[in-house]
């Protein structure tokens, strides 16, 4: 996985940079956010290290990386591949659903728990999925397949994408020239994190196609 990281993300991150500086963030962000696992975890990590080295100058501006710029252009990258999301599951993501979700293990109830889920805490739900590896690049598919009121779907998910990358290149910024020495000392890991991956997905499958007798049609019971 690292191997990975080092060898094909790392450098897609550095030649995008490289080459169109804050618009590659911005780039790199929408297409993360827009259902393409482009982990945020590095794209905003790398540009926090750019940040940190002085020596570093983006190409557009022509001066060093700035932290607030990047964190800015991160956010907009974010909320535009989040409404591309959004819109996928507002107009074509339902019936897609419906015809084809049992091909990708999602019943009906799925889209109906979501539906209902998003009808209740969508707004709270845009903003903390924001914060959360993995979800946050799906969440907004659900959000748009439950028709979740766009305009707060665009605050709630602007801001919880502005703390996000505020922190993460931060984290950047903080560990600097110890990107590689931090990834190198993770790498023995790699079995281990591939593992659990691996088990998560069996554990999904199981409950998906393994367990017929397993049902989830009573509805929960309607809050106060």
């Amino acid at each position: 996985m690292l191997e990975f990281i080092d060898k094909i993300v790392i450098p897609f991150l550095d030649q995008l940079y490289g080459a169109v500086g804050y618009l590659g963030v911005f780039i790199a962000m929408a297409i993360e956010s827009a259902m393409i696992p482009l982990p945020s975890e590095l794209i905003l990590p790398f540009a926090g290290f750019l940040v940190s080295d002085l020596t570093k100058i983006e190409p557009i501006s022509g001066g060093h990386w700035n932290y607030w710029i990047v964190v800015i252009v991160a956010t907009l990258g974010n909320t535009c591949g989040s409404l591309i999301a959004y819109a996928i599951g507002a107009w074509g993501g339902r019936p897609f659903l419906e015809r084809y979700g049992k091909y990708i293990l999602i019943r009906p109830h799925d889209i109906e728990l979501a539906e209902r889920f998003f009808a209740r805490w969508g707004a709270q739900t845009a903003f903390f999925s924001r914060l959360l590896p993995i979800v946050r690049t799906f969440i907004s598919f659900p959000a748009g397949v439950a028709r979740m009121n766009l305009p707060k779907f665009i605050v709630y998910s602007t801001a919880g994408a502005f703390v996000w990358s505020m922190v993460l290149v931060y984290a950047g910024t903080v560990l600097g020239a110890n990107w590689t020495e931090i990834r190198h000392t993770l790498q023995p890991f790699d079995l281990l994190i591939a593992a659990v991956i691996g088990g998560g997905i069996v554990l999904f499958l199981w409950i998906h196609l393994g367990r017929p007798g397993l049902r989830r049609d009573a509805d929960p019971p309607a809050a106060d």
